[in-house]
């Protein structure tokens, strides 16, 4: 048993150490001055006077990126000159302040410390001002805005799962790699999904399993998640996020 225990161990570490070893996750390179440049992926509001809603990934900074990504949603109201963007930094949390950030200070889909973000869910119209009608209640309604843990949360990407909780007209999948999505306090035990598509149970982020029709079956084991996605064919590996069948 105890080797099998290595052995699964092992297995679960595989994915994070390529990603490390492939050069994906730089570790050279300082937070301070690491960029935060716009990348082109929102549209601009002098032209795109639609609101506008927007999910984004982007690999987390350091030896973290090996694991997982942070999350973040932006959004623009009709004939809004500018974004504004949601998301929990940990660091505001360790200096005593409020964990969630909401605000106007970098672009919408700015680098996340020198990471590139990819595009998780894009809503035009009014598709957008629907969740942008329930964005200020689901954030004041996030349970935990004066705690922060990178493992097994709560974190940046148990915020945006409970956005998608909170706004089911989000329809938002997060990544596998979106290490916290999963994370419930301990006392709640099952919950929908965070595309509101199935549903899953957490033992405080630590173990838990989930079946939904969007994010498929998911086994969360310390955290990192093996899954199998049945109706976008791939597979999912820690570290790494999805393999194409």
């Amino acid at each position: 048993m105890l080797l099998w225990a290595i052995f699964f161990i092992v297995l679960l570490l595989t994915g994070p150490l390529w990603t490390i070893a492939s050069g994906r996750v730089p570790f050279h390179g300082d937070w301070r001055t690491a960029s935060h440049r716009a990348t082109g992926l929102a549209p601009d509001p002098d032209t795109a006077r639609e609101a506008v809603v927007q999910v984004y990934a982007a690999r987390a900074f350091g030896w973290r990126g090996a694991f997982g990504v942070h999350t973040w949603l932006a959004a623009k109201p009709k004939d809004a000159d500018r974004y504004t963007r949601y998301e929990v930094i940990g660091w505001y949390a360790m200096r005593g302040d409020s964990a969630i950030s909401v605000g106007s200070r970098l672009a919408p889909d700015a680098e996340w410390f020198g990471a590139t973000p990819t595009l998780l869910a894009d809503m035009r119209g009014e598709d957008a001002e629907r969740v942008i009608a329930k964005l200020a209640h689901a954030v004041a309604s996030y349970p935990y805005p004066d705690t922060y843990r990178v493992w097994p949360g709560p974190n940046s990407n148990t915020f945006t799962a409970h956005l998608g909780r909170e706004i089911p007209e989000l329809k938002l999948t997060l990544p596998s790699i979106a290490l916290g999505k999963d994370y419930l306090q301990w006392g709640e035990f099952v919950a929908r999904t965070p595309s509101g598509s199935g549903y899953q149970f957490s033992l405080g982020g630590y173990f838990g399993v989930s079946a939904a029709r969007d994010e498929g079956f998911e086994l969360n084991v310390l955290g990192l998640v093996i899954g199998v996605d049945v109706r976008h064919p791939a597979l999912k590996v820690p570290g790494i996020g999805r393999l194409p069948a």
